[in-house]
């Protein structure tokens, strides 16, 4: 339940179209509803702006399913279950149905379009499941990204020849793994906000993504932004703090 949603609940109650009683008990959810195994809280959009998601790990597929519903029956939007498995995404379509999958990701009760640039840099195709999982999760918010694939800095010309869409962005999301070079290159370029997501590719000595991350890190682009590896989600949410 978002501000937006209470006011109008309250203008309803005003206008006699809402008995005060229903209101009540709508209100009465907030700030979370208690399913016993889940307390789902309503009160983020109010909060943060973004509603809460479904993180699909460690979950049943009936508890997923369950605190979808409730999120759904709250009036989130959207409303978004990440790292589900078959199992999970299944059971959720079933209970709430109208939900869209992409990948791991499930959709219901998408935003309105914005207007906003954001690009999406992936290094490598072996990126592409994590920028994946950001384009769904902006999509989801109502921004159509601007996608840029294979353009690591092996053959940093092929990023080059890019410079004007990195230039005209509102912010870009830089998807690398190996040494994670990707990101400083990218922060040189543009002067849009960066986020920077280290993934777990790369051979031995990228150690599963901690050379990218730590990379990152250290970046002598300054102001770039680092999320957790492989957090796609994570740095969709960031931009869309940023856009706030």
């Amino acid at each position: 339940m978002d501000e937006a949603t209470v006011l109008r609940l309250l203008q309803q109650v005003r206008s006699g179209e809402v008995h005060p009683d229903d209101a009540a008990a709508a209100l009465r959810r907030l700030p979370y509803a208690d399913l016993g195994f889940a307390r789902v809280d309503h009160h983020r959009p109010m909060r943060q702006g973004m509603p809460e998601a479904v993180y699909g790990p460690g979950k049943s597929p009936e508890h997923a399913a369950a605190i979808v519903a409730e999120l759904l029956d709250g009036g989130a939007s959207p409303v978004l279950l990440t790292r589900s498995t078959p199992e999970q995404a299944t059971a959720a379509l079933a209970q709430s149905p109208f939900g869209e999958r992409h990948g791991t990701t499930v959709v219901w009760r998408p935003a309105a379009p914005r207007p906003e640039r954001i690009v999406i840099a992936a290094a490598g195709t072996a990126d592409l499941p994590v920028a994946d999982e950001c384009a769904t999760v902006l999509e989801a918010f109502g921004i159509e990204p601007v996608r840029l694939t294979d353009v690591g800095v092996a053959g940093v010309h092929r990023l080059l020849s890019e410079a004007d869409t990195l230039a005209t962005a509102n912010a870009v999301v830089v998807v690398a793994g190996m040494e994670g070079a990707l990101a400083s290159v990218v922060g040189g370029l543009t002067p849009a906000p960066v986020i920077a997501v280290p993934t777990s590719v790369g051979y031995g000595a990228s150690l599963e993504g901690v050379t990218a991350l730590l990379a990152m890190l250290a970046s002598c682009a300054a102001g770039l932004t680092v999320v957790g590896i492989d957090n796609g989600y994570g740095a969709a949410c960031a931009v869309m703090r940023l856009l706030k």
